[in-house]
């Protein structure tokens, strides 16, 4: 089951996700973006998890800022 974090959660997740990882939430973004066309979320994590050895709470916070990022650039 999925885990639901608030906002302030996933603020502080992305922050800490170039630290632990050593790349750049843009850099992340661009991977996912240029990664396979998966349709479900959690499709989403689970290839970023198997593919780049992250944590579920790291590869969730980069699908959903994906996400909202995505959702933000229809809107305009």
């Amino acid at each position: 089951m999925s885990q639901v974090f608030s906002e302030e959660t996933h603020r502080n997740l992305l922050s800490r996700i170039p630290d632990r990882t050593g790349r750049a939430i843009a850099d992340w973004l661009r991977t996912v973006d240029e990664g396979p066309s998966l349709f479900r979320f959690e499709e989403k994590v689970s290839w970023l998890r198997s593919e780049h050895d992250l944590t579920y709470g790291h590869a969730k916070a980069i699908i959903h800022e994906y996400d909202l990022r995505r959702a933000a650039r229809k809107l305009l």
